[in-house]
């Protein structure tokens, strides 16, 4: 059975935050792998098909723009709005679109 979380059986072992170091090694070998390379990498991408290059750059996006994440908001009933059907704001006052105006700013929405 495994030792209980944060627990160790090696009390002088790598301490908590330190990188690894062959983890670091490989890392910097395949960036200068790819830097030392980069002409070719090119010439050999605009050589493939149109399909494997999307497939590739959808690939790689990640490593280059974030993650696009869901927003939830929690509006209380400080106005009621109808969310079964569309609401058309042109139909709402002033004072009730300031209001949500309001709500969408203090949630950041």
């Amino acid at each position: 059975m495994g030792q209980p979380k944060g627990k160790t059986g090696n009390p002088k072992g790598r301490p908590k935050g330190t990188p690894n170091k062959v983890t670091t090694t490989l890392k910097e070998w395949i960036a200068n792998l790819i830097n030392g390379n980069r002409k070719q990498i090119e010439g050999d991408f605009k050589l493939l098909s149109a399909r494997d290059r999307l497939v590739i750059v959808e690939r790689l996006l990640p490593y280059v723009i974030p993650k696009q994440q869901a927003i939830t908001g929690n509006i209380q009933n400080e106005v009621k709005v109808d969310t079964q059907s569309k609401t058309d704001l042109s139909t709402l006052t002033d004072e009730e679109l300031s209001v949500i105006i309001d709500i969408l700013q203090r949630h950041n929405l």
